[in-house]
């Protein structure tokens, strides 16, 4: 899309943001805490025990009668979860349906996208899909990139996808929540069977706010089925079908810790970082992803821990073995867990009950009374790009593609000590720039960045540089960092982008915080 001047506005952060997205007029990011919303909180309308079966009984024979008994219709918002990752069938299955009903201009609303969503592109051209808010990952990505999606792309955080449905921003009209256990009730949980994802977070606020709710599930169980998750209560239909996905791709395949002598030794540097900081103490609480560089430091920080006789109160998750094995060996008290990534992560959940299932409304809603992010000490974070303010991107490439989504990132951002552990080139190409691409968090908010060659403190974090004065580790300015880089790679080229808005990107607040721009062909 490309937009007058008088369309645009330049926001709090010095980049041009659309005044309107797909129709529905937008408010201009304004600086940390800047936004209070000034809406109520939205919720289904017209509900009435007395329009459901008194048996409690709410199971249809498949999953075409759910969506046709929900109103399916053309130009709705159909919500999906992702907790089945790269192993997900149940949103082809639903757009499949959607096209042979002839439904055209649906916005799709998933917590996240994976490959395995590549099927969708055929419903993006026909017309089925008109544009999908949610982060887009791969050809997904790619194909917004390229400028083929008809309506604007809408990439938030997990908090803010909740914030997004809870103020009524976005208003989802059939949301279809896929359980690896749920009673004919609706009563649902990732807990056990085939397709079992540990927890079912990600799928909270579709089944609270949505105007109507299905669960498919191929595991069904007589009422009730507990611990539940979702809660039956909010659900219309249920569907039991053969196969959910498959469960070898829903445990994501990024849960080992990397062999690269590389990366661990910067997995080593952010631990002893951290050493020397002050951070790893008796009581303190800490997250990490689950890519290799990241599995790493969680285990630099056990052999910290082990050797200081110390552990941690909590470990905010995703989980994953190395997680649970700590959790089990008494190093920490309590997982807080976002989403499973190994099996070890779903038996664990089920078995422990200091293995804690929470949502993103417990963990990252901006819009709540407080929410955990802001509790933990230390996050480990990655980015495609970090510039000279600190700011960061997580979502386009040094080639301005649009290959990742967001996660709770941008939530993450809130702890008390943010570090980004990188490379200091990926492929020849700096990771530090002089200005990132696509702006995702402000630099405010970015603590300390990590590379194999040094380590830069934002000048704003005197405590931290007070701290490690004296420790030997390799301190130096964020400039220096990429004066290094460019010595070795050179000077890199900017992407080439058009002027077309093809996505947007939104501050946890709702606002907007920058465009992302097509790729010139």
């Amino acid at each position: 899309m490309i937009l007058k001047d008088s369309e645009k506005v330049k926001n709090a952060a010095g980049r041009w943001v659309p005044k309107n997205v797909n129709g529905k007029a937008q408010v201009p990011y304004k600086g940390l805490a800047k936004h209070k919303p000034k809406t109520r909180k939205h919720g289904s309308s017209g509900v009435s025990c007395a329009d459901y079966p008194n048996d409690g009984n709410k199971l249809v024979t498949s999953l075409k009668e759910a969506l046709v008994k929900a109103g399916l219709r053309d130009g709705m918002t159909i919500s999906t979860h992702h907790h089945f990752r790269n192993g997900d069938y149940l949103a082809n299955q639903i757009f499949d349906i959607a096209h042979d009903l002839g439904v055209k201009n649906l916005m799709w609303f998933p917590s996240a996208s994976f490959p395995c969503h590549e099927h969708l592109i055929q419903y993006l051209e026909d017309g089925t899909i008109h544009h999908i808010e949610g982060s887009m990952n791969g050809p997904l990505g790619k194909f917004t990139s390229d400028g083929k999606m008809k309506g604007l792309g809408v990439l938030r955080s997990h908090g803010g996808r909740y914030q997004a449905v809870q103020d009524g921003e976005v208003q989802i009209d059939i949301a279809v929540i896929g359980a690896g256990c749920a009673d004919s009730f609706g009563n649902a949980n990732g807990l056990s069977g085939p397709s079992s994802t540990g927890l079912l977070g990600f799928a909270l606020a579709d089944s609270q706010y949505a105007e109507k709710v299905i669960v498919v599930t191929d595991n069904m169980v007589e009422f009730p089925c507990y611990p539940w998750q979702i809660q039956g209560n909010y659900v219309d239909y249920t569907v039991k079908i053969d196969k959910l996905g498959d469960p070898e791709k829903i445990i994501s395949g990024t849960t080992e810790i990397t062999k690269s002598p590389d990366r661990l030794f910067l997995a080593e540097l952010t631990a002893r970082f951290c050493e020397h900081a002050g951070i790893i103490k008796e009581g303190f609480s800490f997250q990490s992803g689950a890519g290799g560089t990241s599995l790493a430091v969680g285990e630099y920080f056990r052999e910290i821990m082990k050797r200081k006789g110390i552990k941690a109160r909590f470990a905010r998750g995703g989980s994953n073995k190395y997680l649970v094995s700590m959790l089990e060996e008494g190093l920490v008290d309590y997982i807080l867990d976002g989403q499973t990534f190994d099996l070890e992560g779903v038996r664990s959940m089920a078995e422990n009950s200091r293995h804690i299932s929470t949502s993103p409304f417990t963990s990252y809603n901006y819009h709540g009374k407080g929410n955990f992010a802001s509790l933990v000490d230390v996050v480990i974070l990655g980015a495609t790009e970090i510039d000279v303010n600190f700011n960061a991107n997580v979502v386009t490439h040094s080639d301005g593609y649009l290959l990742h989504g967001m996660g709770g990132w941008q939530n993450c951002l809130f702890s008390k000590t943010v570090i980004l552990p990188v490379p200091l080139f990926r492929d020849r190409i700096p990771v530090i720039v002089d200005e990132v691409t696509t702006l995702c968090g402000p630099g405010e908010l970015i603590d300390v960045v990590v590379t194999e060659r040094g380590i830069a403190i934002n000048p704003g974090r005197k405590d931290l540089i007070k701290a490690v004065k004296g420790s030997g580790l390799p301190v130096m300015t964020i400039e220096e960092l990429k004066d290094k880089a460019e010595k070795i790679c050179g000077k890199p080229e900017k992407p080439q982008l058009d002027e077309d808005i093809v996505a947007v990107i939104k501050w946890v607040d709702g606002t907007l915080l920058d465009s992302v721009r097509k790729i010139k062909q």
